[in-house]
């Protein structure tokens, strides 16, 4: 009998390093893939060094004109009270990404342990949950936002909590819909007869299977969570003044933009970049790692 031979430790690292050379090819080819991608790290590249790269103290009421046009000082010129809409820019962009990732974070960890939950779990959990599901997408997102806000009181932590909630059933949608596919598989019944427990068939078979959906699904869900936030922030409904966000800024801009308009530029440039460039990235890594994915959605 032949014996297997076991894969050393630097075959496995070639074979890590093939595949990022595979992924690095096929998004090249993808040229929306490729803006996506400097996009969002310039994005991320601006919000990591954002105290290295404002000019003022972005909260600062400085004593100077208000309402000013850009200036070497003020390179994109004061809001109405008179603090640098450069450095409020820069330093807002930190409060959109750290909604998206911890409200998808949330939801993406909730979503896999209750999907797994029903598409694993006996027919009337299964049931109890889908109904739970539907409960919350029957309700309009915004309207529910607004609610749920109106309810809790306006702060980072309740925009957090409604995205979470409102994002939570598509993501555990998808994984009981692929748990349900694996549980019937013939590798998960060999599993089984060999004597592998349902941890075991969990942590293994099923959660590195439904992960890689997921993720993609994740990173197509930022830029819509990052809009919602400036929306909600725009509308008076999210961080409190005077913390620098792009959806304050917006409304700050707004309500004298008769008298100037750079700071709604200011605020509407970063927040329409970083909404294509989570856009293209998303649907570039959709393309690569799961195809069937497009027609699925």
């Amino acid at each position: 009998m032949v014996g297997v031979q076991a894969i050393s430790p630097e075959a496995h690292e070639a074979m890590d390093i093939g595949a990022f050379r595979s992924f690095l090819r096929q998004l090249r080819k993808n040229r929306l893939g490729v803006l996506g991608a400097v996009l969002v790290v310039l994005v991320f590249a601006s919000t990591i060094f954002a105290p290295l790269i404002v000019t003022h103290d972005p909260t600062r009421i400085m004593v100077g004109p208000r309402l000013a046009a850009p200036s070497l000082d003020f390179l994109l010129g004061t809001d109405q009270l008179g603090r640098d809409t450069f450095s409020r820019t820069v330093m807002g962009g930190r409060i959109p990404l750290l909604v998206a990732f911890a409200s998808l974070g949330s939801s993406l960890a909730v979503g896999l342990v209750l999907g797994l939950i029903a598409g694993f779990g006996p027919r009337w959990l299964d049931n109890l949950l889908l109904l739970f599901f539907d409960t919350i997408r029957s309700f309009p997102s915004i309207i529910f936002a607004l609610a749920m806000i109106a309810l809790l009181g306006p702060s980072l932590a309740s925009v957090i909590l409604v995205i979470a909630i409102t994002s939570m059933p598509i993501y555990a949608r998808v994984v009981r819909t692929q748990t349900e596919a694996l549980r019937s598989s013939e590798y998960i019944a060999a599993e089984r007869s060999m004597g592998a427990g349902t941890t075991r068939i969990l942590a293994v078979h099923i959660v590195p299977n439904v992960l890689g959906p997921l993720l993609i699904l994740v990173s197509m869900d930022v830029p819509a969570v990052i809009a919602v936030e400036a929306g909600l922030s725009f509308l008076g409904m999210g961080v409190r003044p005077p913390t620098p966000d792009w959806g304050a800024i917006l409304n700050d801009g707004y309500s004298y933009i008769n008298q100037t308009p750079w700071p709604v530029i200011a605020g509407g440039i970063p927040l329409v970049l970083a909404t294509l460039g989570f856009t293209f990235l998303g649907e570039a890594l959709r393309d690569i790692f799961d195809p069937k994915l497009r027609k699925d959605l």
